[in-house]
């Protein structure tokens, strides 16, 4: 009889899994050409040539060490020392979302009691993971980790792409500034006050002594958020809700 019940938890989350999963697919490969040096257009100029007094010294050592994890992870070759160093946030998401990606998928066969997956690069796991996501229909807690962790994987590929948070407008006043100045940001799970002029009456609160302070109401705060604004709660708890759509869809 559990069965069913089970089936019924995991719908959803197996549903956003799928859709980070394909946000993942996107932007992955965008990441990977972040990664690669620049390429010079063959129409332009060719740039001017300096003739040094001294032998050019050759890379860093870190720009040397990241150069070889390039090269062995994705076969990225940076080739002489003129070669613009590699971004290393870029590089360091590319090589946590593979490593995540790898353990998932690892992961997930070894709780469905599969033999151990064949080696395959980031977007043949992926596919891999969501052709299994069927299979785990009647385990909520396998689906709810693979939600999270493609949800992780992909937000950290967005975030180093330089994509912004989403951010949605709340009805309602500030409780403290009585301004419209409420903004729900799903990916924290909060709801912020975006008046950078809002003081509240906590002689020790960081707004009196911080200008980039802004005030936050977590999920247990948000009923008397709604009864202080004047902020419907379904919607106040819908804009905050943290679902795929909003994110993948937009």
């Amino acid at each position: 009889m559990s069965a069913p019940n089970d089936a019924a938890k995991t719908a959803q989350p197996a549903r956003d899994a799928l859709l980070w999963i394909e946000l993942l697919l996107r932007q992955f490969p965008e990441l990977l050409a972040e990664l690669a040096p620049a390429h010079h257009s063959p129409s332009a100029p060719p740039p001017a040539v300096v003739r040094p007094t001294a032998p050019a010294p050759g890379r860093t050592r870190a720009e040397r060490e990241e150069a070889l994890r390039a090269e062995q992870l994705h076969g990225l070759t940076p080739s002489g020392p003129s070669t613009a160093p590699l971004r290393l946030h870029v590089s360091d998401a590319v090589r946590d979302i593979t490593d995540g990606v790898v353990e998932l998928d690892e992961a997930v066969h070894d709780r469905l009691r599969l033999p151990r997956p064949r080696r395959a690069q980031v977007a043949g796991r992926l596919l891999r993971v969501a052709a299994l996501l069927g299979r785990a229909a009647d385990d909520p807690l396998l689906v709810e980790h693979v939600r999270d962790e493609a949800r992780r994987m992909a937000r950290r590929c967005t975030r180093a792409l330089g994509a912004a948070e989403p951010v949605v407008r709340v009805s309602g006043r500030c409780p403290w500034c009585d301004s419209v100045s409420l903004r729900a940001l799903p990916a924290r799970r909060a709801v912020l006050c975006v008046n950078p002029a809002c003081r509240c009456a906590d002689q020790d609160c960081d707004c009196r002594t911080d200008p980039a302070h802004r005030h936050a109401w977590g999920v247990g705060e948000w009923a008397r958020l709604a009864a202080e604004s004047g902020a419907d709660l379904a919607e106040l708890t819908g804009s905050a809700t943290d679902t795929a759509d909003r994110e993948v869809r937009r």
